[in-house]
């Protein structure tokens, strides 16, 4: 069965109700959406991964469960095989292999679309004019978006062969034309 958004979303608002999750999954979807287009690569099935990737976290918020109990409930649901092994790959505690270009895409847009989403939060046009080095800056600062995982965004930039910059400009295009949907102001709300 070849998974659509339409399935994805279905599947991940039965399980998610919490609007800030709920858009993180968007965040990871646009930015590993860009990803595919970029490298050739099937866009709806890496963004229903990227949807999927967290959809157990509010049922199963602890690493003994999340995501691998999640997995089961998508077996469950008729998802492919790749589809699931490719959620479960952006674990760390799973220690899975990222053999694919899709499991490492996931890793490296997972933590810093969110750390580019909680910059867009903070400043008065969002994601409009936030450049790379702007977000360095707040990779820098522990308490600024405290859970994110500073390790995995530098990890995953290294992944994909990128330099930090490139990533982080990468992402910053993928979810801008997004922003609204994520609760970002932007340059429009302004005028």
């Amino acid at each position: 069965m070849q998974p659509t958004r339409e399935q994805a979303w279905g599947t991940l608002t039965r399980y998610t109700k919490s609007e800030s999750l709920l858009r993180h999954a968007l965040a990871v979807e646009a930015s590993v959406r860009s990803y595919a287009t970029r490298y050739g690569e099937d866009e709806e099935l890496w963004g229903c991964v990227a949807l999927l990737h967290d959809f157990d976290y509010e049922v199963h918020p602890t690493l003994d469960k999340h995501p691998q109990d999640g997995a089961q409930i998508l077996r469950d649901e008729g998802y492919p095989e790749e589809l699931i092994e490719s959620v479960l790959s952006h674990a760390e505690h799973l220690a899975m292999p990222r053999d694919t270009q899709l499991k490492k895409v996931l890793f490296a847009c997972d933590e810093l679309s969110g750390f580019v989403h909680a910059c867009g939060l903070v400043r008065p046009n969002g994601l409009d004019g936030l450049e790379p080095k702007s977000v360095k800056k707040k990779l820098k600062q522990p308490s600024f978006a405290a859970g994110v995982h500073r390790d995995e965004v530098y990890a995953g930039a290294e992944l994909l062969g990128l330099e930090l910059d490139e990533h982080i400009a990468n992402v910053v295009a993928a979810l801008q034309p997004i922003a609204g949907e994520l609760g970002l102001r932007t340059s429009a709300d302004a005028a």
